[in-house]
């Protein structure tokens, strides 16, 4: 099955629609010097993947085969860039779904990947570091990535680094949804919100 792609916007921020709802970015880590920037994106859903806004689906309990639900942004090559957003797991019968993926274009393939099992362990799904266990259904978790073109990688859970990845040069994008992994399977249901991009 052919993707289903549309390209749109992003918009700078994300408001609280109430005291129930995500709470506003606060700010980017590692602060000093950042311009905020708003890459344009599609939208990609393959098998059981659907996308609804900022909801990303997997329908499907299929242990193979291309199943995802993702915004893929724009390319970039050097510098500097930070990624942020908050994502929020409503439900998952499955486990070791990708959330967050930085994709060397270069070398054609997930360079890193933020991933979640069952239970709420997050994990880096290349060399397998837990990063956190914060991932529980219902909890809301801050992401943010900061990606230093040809020197590191680093990914910060809540405010806090917790992964640190030597990067090579080349070019790179910004993925973030619900993907099934290589070892794992659906269903998921994951909701994002706060997505904001910096460079320098």
């Amino acid at each position: 099955m052919f993707p289903r792609l549309r390209t749109v916007t992003v918009a700078g921020a994300v408001c609280a629609a109430s005291l129930l709802a995500v709470p506003h970015a606060a700010a980017e880590v590692e602060p000093g010097g950042w311009t905020s920037v708003s890459p344009t994106y599609t939208v990609q859903e393959r098998g059981c993947g659907q996308v609804d806004g900022l909801t990303f689906r997997l329908t499907c309990s299929t242990a193979s085969g291309d199943q995802r639900a993702e915004r893929r942004y724009a390319t970039y090559t050097g510098g500097t860039r930070q990624f942020e957003g908050y994502f929020r797991i409503t439900g998952l019968s499955g486990t070791r779904i990708s959330l967050k993926q930085t994709f060397n274009e270069s070398a054609a393939g997930p360079y890193f990947m933020l991933a979640v099992e069952r239970g709420g362990r997050l994990y880096a799904v290349h060399g397998g570091a837990t990063l956190s266990n914060a991932g529980t259904v219902g909890a809301t978790v801050r992401v943010n990535t900061v990606h230093v073109v040809g020197d590191e990688h680093r990914t910060y859970i809540n405010g806090s680094l917790q992964h640190t990845y030597d990067s090579p040069g080349g070019s790179f994008y910004d993925k973030f949804g619900a993907y099934r992994t290589n070892s794992g399977n659906g269903t998921a249901t994951v909701e994002w919100s706060g997505i904001r991009f910096w460079r320098k």
